[in-house]
């Protein structure tokens, strides 16, 4: 399957503010089921981009507008082709669980197994897995599976139930969340039974006849965890789904903190708005052949206050109230 991607952050300030400094988790991986076929930036006003990869294998772009201006515009288009990934089998053997612990010791996958900024163990969590009576059954696909789907069916989705940087224990107490809570929660309890799990940022295509209840044309997470001969392996419990050839992977982290689509800083004493764009299309494959990217009609474009106040400089973290699927 063939995709159009096309992502615009746009930030627009109250008065002229004199430098920005950002980087970009934006560009589509490309690796396994997953080819990326075109990546373009457009940045507004215009800037020198340049680019690195991070230690997971993320590619982030970076730029410096030294000038004044009172709004910008950031533009992220790509084409992706994703093929079906192969079926899971129903179970695991009786051994897997002695595999995947053998397999955890010996690999480098610390960082995937303590925990993180956003998926840390608290007494809400604790108090969720004995409601859920969750441990290690009969094998860890099993195991996981289950789970995905005690998540989805626990939690409501609300969008703007939480904000971007709100920690687990508000959607545990709220028992609703976003995208990115469903997925914080279930690293964590996926990491307290000895298995690792990293976060997953990227899109998620919406087919009228899935009834996915994740808001389309926004941003998407998900989680991933580790099987022995499987290997990484994707679960949505936004959705109950098995991640599959509509799941287009951006970023890897520990958690959000790690993948924001944007962070950076601004000078200046101004108030900003925030608003945010997303549409993932089928593409022709005409047009992938050609590298050129369709141009479907955006929807309207949601404006957003920032919950900053005015200062000399402002966290773009703390503006993703809509990066992250909190729409």
């Amino acid at each position: 399957m063939y995709y159009s991607i096309r992502h615009i952050t746009r930030f627009r300030y109250s008065a002229s503010i004199h430098e920005s400094v950002m980087e970009l988790r934006m560009q589509p991986r490309d690796e396994g089921r997953q080819r990326r076929h075109s990546f373009d930036l457009a940045i507004n006003p215009r800037a020198q981009v340049m680019q690195y990869r991070d230690y997971l294998g993320n590619t982030v772009h970076h730029f410096d507008i030294p000038g004044q201006h009172t709004q910008l515009i950031i533009t992220a288009q790509a084409m992706v082709e994703l093929s079906p990934p192969p079926p899971l089998p129903d179970a695991l053997g009786a051994d897997a669980w002695e595999a995947l612990d053998q397999l955890a010791q010996q690999g480098d996958y610390w960082e995937m197994l303590a925990p993180s900024h956003f998926a840390r163990p608290t007494g809400l969590l604790a108090d969720l897995s004995a409601e859920l009576n969750l441990q290690r059954e009969a094998d860890p696909l099993t195991t996981l599976r289950r789970l995905n789907t005690a998540l989805h069916d626990a939690f409501d989705y609300k969008p703007n139930g939480t904000k971007v940087d709100s920690p687990i224990d508000e959607s545990l107490q709220k028992r609703q969340g976003v995208c990115q809570d469903f997925a914080h929660i279930m690293t964590a309890l996926v990491r307290q039974m000895g298995i690792p799990c990293r976060y997953i940022s990227g899109y998620l295509f919406h087919r009228r006849e899935d009834h996915d209840r994740s808001e389309a044309d926004a941003t998407h997470a998900w989680v991933e965890a580790l099987l022995p001969e499987l290997g990484w392996i994707g679960f949505d419990p936004t959705n109950n789904l098995i991640a599959g050839d509509r799941h287009i992977r951006v970023a890897i982290g520990r958690d959000y903190a790690d993948v924001p689509p944007t962070r950076g800083v601004f000078k200046g004493d101004a108030r900003s708005e925030l608003s945010v764009a997303v549409q993932v299309r089928p593409a022709d494959e005409a047009a992938v052949n050609k590298l050129s990217l369709a141009e479907p009609e955006l929807p309207p474009l949601t404006w957003l206050q920032a919950e900053v106040e005015a200062e000399t400089e402002v966290d773009f973290l703390r503006q993703q109230q809509q990066q992250q699927q909190q729409q």
